[in-house]
């Protein structure tokens, strides 16, 4: 699935990604301490190892390329179906969220900035930040999931809050928007 789910992601890029060379961390050991830690961590040879390339799709682009990858339609492929209070939620899991946002805004970061529980103790709301970061500027989204403190049926209540949150901070940035347009369009 790991492979499926890697090739779907290389069909969002809005251009193949541009490759750089790989330097070797450990360049100031000598040459036999180098190819003794690489061959316990890789079972290329070295010099295939050094000659690496990388995929660098999301670094150092301007916002505004950042924000159209993240624009565009995730594939149906991608996209789960539960249903939740006898309503069909169609959602894209968080990890892919996660896989999306390392692909095409490398430099992104995330933050629990709130964990609230209801004064019933009945609900947990979680907020959650999204920012991304393109060479010209930053800009970050905020939202909340909430989770019935009963329903064990995904996680604790607060990863699910927090899944939650951070899908619709992604959303706000326009990743898998279309989930929630869906009806209108």
């Amino acid at each position: 699935m790991a492979t499926s789910v890697t090739k779907l992601l290389s069909k969002l890029s809005l251009r193949s990604p541009s490759r750089v060379k790989l330097k070797p961390l450990l360049s100031p050991l000598s040459s036999a301490t180098t190819s003794a830690t690489r061959s316990s961590f890789s079972t290329k040879p070295a010099a295939e190892t050094e000659d690496e390339d990388a995929p660098t799709s999301g670094i150092c682009r301007p916002l505004s390329e950042i924000l159209k990858a993240l624009g565009k339609k995730v594939p149906d492929s991608l996209i789960k179906v539960r249903v939740e209070d006898g309503y069909t939620i169609k959602y894209v899991p968080w990890h892919i969220v996660n896989r999306i946002l390392n692909l095409h805004a490398p430099e992104w970061s995330g933050e629990v900035r709130s964990v609230i529980y209801s004064a019933d103790g009945k609900s947990v709301t979680v907020v959650y930040r999204v920012t991304l970061y393109g060479t010209d500027a930053e800009i970050y989204r905020e939202s909340s999931g909430t989770a019935s403190v009963d329903d064990t049926s995904y996680g604790d209540p607060v990863q699910k809050a927090e899944a939650m949150a951070f899908r619709r901070a992604c959303a706000r940035l326009g990743l898998g928007l279309q989930l929630y347009h869906e009806d209108a369009l």
